[in-house]
This record gives C-alpha cells, sequence and structure tokens, in this order.
C-alpha cells in the first residue's frame, strides 16, 4: 500500500556538499518512478538504498544540465549490469538525439530495449497502468527548456465485499464482481439489498505533483488542484524575487501560495540555491501563507498513508 517519495537531490543547478541536484524517487505500490535525473543520481540511489533495478519508467521535467546529467552514467550502469527489461523514459525529444548520440560515438548500445515518449507542450496524460496514471502539464520556463510538471495518480480501487453480509444473503460468486464495482444486490426472495451493507468503500486514492523551474502563475494551481502532496521549487526567497523572475523561478512565498490556491494537502520545498546553506528561512516564509509546509533534504522520505474510509 506504499506511497511514497524519496528526495534524491533537493539543491538547484550547482550541487553542495550537502544538497545534490534534482532528483526523486516516487514509490507507488512497488512500482518505483524516477523524476528527474542530476548528476550522481545513481550514487543517491545507492546511498539511499533504493532498488534501482526496479525502475522502468523515468520522468526528465526538462533538459537544464541539473535535472539530466546523471541519466546516461545511469542508463549505462544498468546496461553493465546487464538489465534486459524496458526501461522508458518521457521527456522533449530532443533527449533521445542526446542519447543515442553518445551511444554511437562510444560505439556501443544497451543490454535493454529503451522507449523514448516525447513531451508536448500541453496536458496529457503520458502514462497509465491498473494502479497509476501520470499527466504531463507545462509550466513557465525558459523558451530553450520547456518544462513540464508531473501529476502522478493512484486510480480508485474496488469496494471490498464483507465476506459474512454475502454469505448471510447467499450473493452468488459470479455477483461479487458487480458488487465490487458498486452495484445493489437482489436476494432469491426478491428484496433489495444496498450495496453498502455488503461492501465497505477502498481508502481514498492518493495523488503527487511535481513543479520545478518554473515562474509564478495562478493557473498552475488548476492541474494540481487538492493533491495529497504537493513539491514545488523554491529557489529562491522573496528578497530576491526580481532575481527569481529574471531566472524564470519561484520563490518560497509563491510556491505557499500555489499551494493555497490549489488547496493541496502538504507542501514540500526544494531545488534551493545554493545561496541558501540553511533554507530554514524559506521554510519560515512560506508557512506564514501555508503552515503544512515543509523543506525537502536528501534522503527525506515523505509517505502518503492510506486513509481509511468506513463507508
Amino acid at each position: 500500500m506504499k506511497f511514497e517519495l524519496t528526495i534524491l537531490g533537493s539543491g538547484s543547478a550547482v550541487p553542495t556538499s550537502k544538497r545534490n541536484s534534482a532528483a526523486q524517487v516516487l514509490n507507488i505500490l512497488e512500482r518505483y518512478f524516477l523524476i528527474d535525473c542530476a548528476e550522481a543520481t545513481q550514487h543517491q540511489l545507492r546511498r539511499f538504498h533504493i532498488p534501482y533495478n526496479k525502475i522502468n519508467h523515468i520522468f526528465i521535467s526538462h533538459l537544464h544540465g541539473d535535472h539530466y546529467f546523471g541519466l546516461m552514467g545511469l542508463l549505462s550502469s544498468l546496461s553493465m549490469q546487464n538489465r534486459r527489461g524496458e526501461m522508458h523514459i518521457y521527456a522533449d525529444e530532443r533527449l533521445q538525439k542526446i542519447i543515442e548520440g553518445q551511444l554511437q560515438i562510444m560505439k556501443t548500445r544497451f543490454t535493454y530495449p529503451l522507449f523514448f515518449h516525447y513531451l508536448s507542450r500541453k496536458e496529457e496524460r503520458i502514462y497509465e497502468d491498473r494502479s497509476v496514471t501520470v499527466t504531463a502539464f507545462p509550466l513557465l520556463h525558459r523558451k530553450d527548456a520547456p518544462v513540464c510538471g508531473f501529476l502522478f495518480q493512484e486510480k480508485e480501487r474496488e469496494r471490498t465485499v464483507l465476506k459474512k453480509e454475502a454469505e448471510a444473503w447467499k450473493v452468488p460468486v459470479a455477483f461479487m464482481q458487480y458488487l465490487k464495482k458498486g452495484a445493489d444486490f437482489i436476494s432469491p426472495e426478491g428484496e433489495i439489498v444496498s450495496n453498502s451493507r455488503l461492501t465497505v468503500s477502498p481508502p481514498p486514492a492518493r495523488s503527487y505533483a511535481y513543479m520545478t523551474d518554473t515562474l509564478f502563475r495562478e493557473r498552475f494551481a488548476d492541474v494540481v488542484r487538492g493533491v495529497d502532496l504537493l513539491y514545488h521549487e523554491a529557489t529562491y526567497g522573496k528578497e530576491l524575487e526580481a532575481v527569481a523572475k529574471e531566472n524564470f523561478h519561484s520563490t518560497a512565498e509563491q510556491a505557499a501560495c500555489i499551494a493555497c490556491l490549489a488547496g493541496v494537502r502538504k507542501l514540500l520545498l526544494g531545488h534551493f540555491s545554493a545561496r541558501y546553506p540553511d533554507p530554514t528561512c524559506l521554510l519560515a516564509e512560506a508557512q506564514a501563507i501555508f503552515p503544512n509546509t515543509f523543506i525537502c533534504t536528501d534522503g527525506d522520505t515523505f509517505e502518503i498513508p492510506a486513509l481509511k474510509r468506513n463507508t
């Protein structure tokens, strides 16, 4: 039942001795998704004991080096370990040329199939399996590096059948699939038995959104409305709002404004400029607007628990 985020890098363009650049892993029901892949990400995966051979999907927000320079090294290491399973990369289409160009120069190839999925400049679902959907949505950064945010959503599960109640009402096994989908049952005597007497609701579906390297725009709140956990860049404090605007970044205060507008449950700040060796001041700035705010440190894990729902 895990829905757990591990921070591999919480810094921005220039890594420090305490903060690597952008990378994180999201574990949803033992499906591992890598989000961005800065330099030394594979070291961080080992350091924080992430089973990186289980990563089959990598999402790269944009083609600035502090978000993808570690990718080729990771892919190469997986090949050296004789990986055979497919790897899927979701990114700007230029990334395929970068990876394939390096392989061509080295006159080598990977031991596993590598598939590229191009991100467009529109909101769209880019991945789906039986448990999870992933939606990419455009943010606003430099023209040379269009940026996408990512929204991970757990699918609503089926209702749970109450075995004793179902047996008492003599519900046929063949009808159980309809009970799980919310149907009422008609007993052999013709009595209508409401679904709520025979089943309980599953825990609410959980969600996580990743927003990095972007100017503040109120409209972005619409995409991440109501998510359980929002990661938003906070490269600068409000005293450097002009610098943030010039560099197409956000302040901690602006991140908190997005969290408020979107009505999220929890906000994580990251992507801190190296000029903030202690980003506590950024935390205070954001908490003044959105109290349920936390700062990220490399190695931190944030879990979204499965809440109980009894109706």
